[in-house]
């Protein structure tokens, strides 16, 4: 189908969250069956956490998570944003299926696997880019409040936050997600559908 024939779907992620890695990977599963086309975006758990009080694991997490999206908005500067989608990927497969520490080695190779400078993981480690990291990432969450996280949706004026699901849905599994999840966030004065977690992300 051409491209001018599918419906944008605005997609903002953090390459850390293991929950918004599922859900990235369930929209391209979409995007096979349903005609959309995902843009991508880059959103921080990092900016959204800074002042919050928060247990010393979780403030290490936040410490380390603002490496990989400072280098996705240095990829996007230097060639613009239709590569974050193969960087995510490359980042996420890395941190996420293969369990791999993070390190500027695993940046340099995401980088290098997505056709992008390895140079640019020198972005990880300094703050000069945080000025556009923090307005993609307003871009994202003012469209859903600030007591949310990632991933966050966009289409056609609809915005949301999630849908937070392990497994991956696959295949038709997948569409029909996406049916029910567009189908409620259209909704108008629809904002919440909510049970307890009870299982951990998983990945396959």
């Amino acid at each position: 189908m051409a491209d001018a024939e599918r419906t944008p779907v605005d997609f903002w992620f953090d390459p850390r969250c293991p929950w918004a890695w599922i859900t990235s990977r369930w929209i391209l599963e979409v995007e096979k069956l349903r005609p959309i086309e995902v843009r991508w975006h880059v959103m921080s758990l990092s900016v959204l956490n800074e002042g919050r009080d928060l247990p010393e694991q979780y403030k290490a997490f936040m410490e380390q998570a603002w490496g990989p999206v400072r280098v996705c908005i240095a990829a996007q500067e230097k060639y613009g944003p239709e590569v974050l989608g193969k960087l995510y990927t490359e980042l996420g497969t890395r941190i996420h299926n293969d369990r791999q520490p993070q390190s500027r080695e695993l940046i340099e190779d995401a980088l290098e696997a997505a056709g992008l400078d390895r140079a640019l993981a020198d972005a990880a480690d300094t703050d000069e880019r945080d000025t556009a990291l923090r307005a993609s990432h307003n871009d994202g969450i003012e469209r859903v409040g600030y007591d949310v996280g990632t991933p966050v949706i966009s289409v056609e004026g609809a915005s949301f936050f999630g849908p937070v699901v392990s497994p991956i849905p696959r295949g038709e599994a997948a569409a029909k997600l996406w049916d029910g999840v567009r189908l409620v966030a259209e909704t108008d004065g629809f904002f919440e559908l909510k049970r307890s977690r009870t299982r951990d992300p998983i990945f396959d």
